[in-house]
């Protein structure tokens, strides 16, 4: 510390953390410049959308690649352009309208400048129509999005559960590869959803403790029902934590054998909407209630009275 030590102006150092979310300490993050190369869920959906229509319609994302490539050799020739009329401006004595190399290259730029607009133009034009195209797809970028992000926090559950981008890339092609074809391009999208699900669910089991499977499979349930819609997230969240609180001026207890805190959680959930009720039927159809809480494969009776009907897979 008593010595002084020289460095060059143009010196950088590079660090990299394989740490998901790093936090820093406010001292460091003023001194450093933070750069987060997470791959985003739009940023995943995208790379997804690229591949499926690279496969199923390659002409059209040939063309997409070929915009692009052209949208940015126009603006690197605009800017060549632009950077050689200051530079003449800069460089010219006198009067400038008497320079004919300035005159030249701004007449130049003029002709130039304008055929690039009219190419851009008739870009946007075809992008338009083949981005409109490409999202007819999207719903299959979204699905490989979803699940690629719930296997990545299997390594919640047991470090050892890693799944690189490449691998999952790879197993996305072959499993669009082998779905079964449809003429329908509706039909066809559904196939696509549906068979690398089973694709994705079949090759990280193999990779799984035989406990963790039932985990896995909970959590991809939920993920693609509360995706589409179909998830009560208050209906989730009860549960996963139960109640958070004992209901007020609740009924009495009407059976013995469930303890408090279970006719509890029964009373929290008949204020559900789709639950309303149950809390009076446990008094009426104790016997059958007791007859399902006493069964080891409870899960799979019919609940009694309406309930077996008017509840969905979930809710039961």
């Amino acid at each position: 510390g008593d010595k002084s030590v020289t460095y060059m102006d143009s010196f950088r150092l590079l660090i990299t953390t394989s740490l998901p979310n790093p936090h820093y300490s406010p001292e460091i993050s003023v001194k450093v410049t933070l750069v987060n190369f997470a791959i985003t869920v739009e940023g995943l959906q995208d790379q997804m959308l690229g591949i499926v229509v690279q496969l199923e319609r390659p002409e059209m994302e040939e063309k997409k690649v070929a915009l692009v490539r052209e949208s940015a050799a126009n603006n690197a020739q605009l800017k060549d352009i632009e950077d050689t009329t200051l530079r003449l401006l800069a460089e010219s004595e006198g009067d400038i309208l008497e320079s004919v190399e300035l005159i030249d290259t701004l007449a130049k730029a003029k002709i130039t400048g304008a055929e690039i607009d009219r190419k851009v133009a008739e870009a946007k034009g075809v992008e338009k129509e083949i981005d409109e195209a490409r999202q007819t797809y999207m719903p299959v970028a979204v699905r490989a999005a979803l699940l690629f992000f719930c296997i990545v926090e299997l390594t919640k559950i047991d470090p050892m559960y890693q799944f690189s981008l490449q691998w999952y890339q790879h197993l996305f092609r072959s499993g669009v590869e082998s779905s079964p074809a449809n003429p329908d391009l509706a039909g066809r999208i559904t196939c696509i959803i549906d068979h690398f699900t089973v694709v994705l669910y079949t090759s990280v089991c193999r990779g799984l403790f035989e406990r963790h499977k039932t985990i896995f499979s909970f959590a991809l349930a939920i993920r693609i029902l509360s995706s589409e819609g179909r998830m009560d997230q208050l209906l989730l969240r009860f549960l996963l934590t139960g109640p958070t609180s004992e209901v007020r001026n609740g009924r009495d207890k009407p059976v013995m054998w469930l303890t408090n805190p279970e006719w509890n959680e029964i009373q929290t959930i008949a204020q559900f909407r789709q639950f309303h009720g149950i809390d009076d039927d446990f008094g009426y159809r104790a016997d059958d209630f007791k007859s399902i809480y006493d069964d080891p494969d409870a899960h799979k009776r019919h609940l009694p009275g309406e309930w077996d009907v008017k509840l969905n897979t979930f809710e039961k």
